[in-house]
């Protein structure tokens, strides 16, 4: 049975976050995405030049961007993205498969030469290190029960910034670990919750 603001049962009759079936774009990337581990530094890259972008818009205008994103950014590899020149941001800026924002551009491409320099795992350990303990983490009923920024995502947010990189605060560095798994904050009767759970994940 549902609780009123909770997980809510979608044609399938699963039991999902309400977000997750808030648009057909997002019955996928809630099922099989968002909450999951995601490792590799190319891949949190990524993660986090797309956070960025989405910043003061909705994640579905992103996610409906997507492969746009990752032609125009060559495929978020780090070390390609190190390598653009002020003439690469000038072909991005025209790009219409992208959210064209010289501040957002400029930034991944920063974050892109930072990430570089840290080395190669970096980047994950470093994210990754931010990592609360689930242990005692009581499970959110409702959307009401998530939080927008916590001590750890503010902690992640301050060292990020400490490093060099740009457009990262408390809430894009929660919502980061949110979408990377480093918190499961699917509801508490979400199928993918349980299912995450059961593998540990």
């Amino acid at each position: 049975m549902a609780v009123e603001g909770g997980a809510q049962p979608g044609p399938d009759g699963l039991l999902r976050c309400p977000w997750g079936l808030s648009a057909d774009d997002y019955v996928a990337y809630h099922d099989t995405e968002w909450g999951r581990p995601v490792h590799g530094d190319d891949a949190l890259f990524e993660r986090l030049c797309l956070e960025a972008f989405q910043s003061g818009l909705s994640w579905l205008t992103i996610l409906r961007r997507r492969e746009g994103f990752r032609s125009a950014f060559a495929g978020f590899r780090i070390e390609k993205v190190a390598a653009f020149t002020p003439e690469d941001e000038e072909r991005l800026l025209g790009d219409p498969g992208i959210i064209r924002n010289r501040a957002k551009i400029r930034a991944a491409v920063a974050n892109a030469q930072v990430a570089a320099a840290l080395g190669e795992g970096e980047l994950d350990s470093l994210i990754w290190s931010f990592a609360p303990d689930r242990e005692g983490r009581p499970a959110p009923r409702t959307h009401a029960g998530i939080p927008a920024v916590t001590a750890e995502s503010t902690a992640l947010a301050k060292d990020l910034k400490k490093r060099g990189f740009r457009f990262v605060g408390p809430t894009t560095a929660y919502a980061l670990m949110q979408a990377c798994g480093l918190v499961n904050d699917h509801l508490a009767d979400c199928w993918a919750r349980d299912e995450m759970d059961a593998a540990g994940g």
